[in-house]
């Protein structure tokens, strides 16, 4: 078990690499410095997209092969898409447990759905555990072992308030420092209860995910803490807002049945997806967030629907 403690002006990686130096135990604080030198930066100018298609009935279509099918728009200017082709390429996964004691009731279950994920770990995926409450904690680093995954989530306990907010940004910035695969998939298990509105909070942790590359799944279990009173629609509104941007989705299991379903329904979202790619017209290397776009030209009646992240941020290359 890798557990670190970071101080307070220290984000979770430093927290990581000091730990790793010092095997100083205790858990991690989560804390936004200046993120401008740490944006995720592209290392040469070409973007890439993952996209996830849809039709009317939520189903997902395999038979979009042509540039012609997608039209992008970077910061509202249409961009010449370079290529086009499907992803089964592996994922690094980031499976985050909201152990607080607002889940003491529904944590067994949501266990269960997050070892039924690491079962449908490919060759080549590889993932890590973290918890939070009071404060995020890494409790497996990443591995392509199962068995250490399984061991970890096995070893949970509910106590404590929540950190929702730090956890997404401290393991964001975990999963863009450690991960070995392009695709960084983080599924956060929660009921959604931060105890403070923190408008500026949940900023940086949008900002985290975007600026990391990370999807974000949320799996949302509401309204099941019979000791602490919520308003389902605000912690619903919540999630979806931090899902939105990231090109993943919040998911919201009503039962054991559906949240059991939840592993099988992001590892399936994650094999239908498209990758697209552009060299942006806007070549400023200056570190700003561009906004994107992704629309599918289908004169069917099919409805399709795309869903991507909605930005990235630009390389930054500093003077010397």
């Amino acid at each position: 078990m890798v557990v670190m403690k970071n101080a307070s002006l220290m984000t979770f990686t430093i927290g990581l690499l000091l730990a790793l130096l010092f095997a100083a135990g205790g858990p991690i604080r989560a804390q936004r410095s200046d993120r401008q030198r740490g944006s995720i930066t592209i290392n040469t100018d070409l973007v890439i997209i993952d996209v996830h298609v849809t039709d009317q009935n939520n189903q997902p279509v395999f038979n979009l092969f042509n540039k012609e099918d997608f039209t992008v728009f970077e910061d509202d200017v249409k961009q010449e898409i370079a290529q086009i082709s499907r992803d089964d390429a592996p994922v690094s996964f980031g499976l985050v447990i909201d152990t607080s004691g607002s889940m003491i009731a529904i944590l067994p279950m949501l266990c269960d759905s997050a070892f039924d994920l690491v079962r449908r770990i490919r060759p080549g995926d590889e993932a890590f555990v973290a918890q939070f409450r009071d404060e995020p904690e890494l409790v497996q680093d990443f591995t392509f072992d199962r068995r250490k995954l399984e061991v970890a989530i096995g070893e949970l306990y509910s106590s404590g308030n929540n950190s929702l907010f730090d956890a997404i940004i401290a393991t964001a910035d975990y999963a863009k420092e450690k991960a070995k695969n392009r695709r960084k998939v983080l599924v956060v298990f929660t009921d959604g209860q931060e105890l403070k509105d923190n408008p500026v909070k949940e900023k940086e942790a949008i900002e985290a995910i975007n600026q990391n590359g990370v999807q974000a799944y949320f799996v949302g279990i509401l309204g099941k803490n019979p000791y602490y009173k919520s308003s389902t629609k605000k912690d619903k509104d919540l999630l979806l807002r931090l899902a939105s941007g990231s090109g993943g989705r919040a998911l919201f299991p009503k039962n054991a049945g559906e949240i059991r379903a939840v592993a099988a329904q992001v590892v399936n979202d994650l094999g239908a997806q498209y990758v697209l790619s552009y060299y942006p017209t806007n070549d400023k290397r200056d570190g700003t967030f561009r906004s994107v776009k992704v629309i599918i030209n289908d004169n069917s009646k099919r409805k399709l629907i795309a869903r991507a992240r909605q930005g990235y941020y630009a390389r930054k290359e500093y003077a010397h």
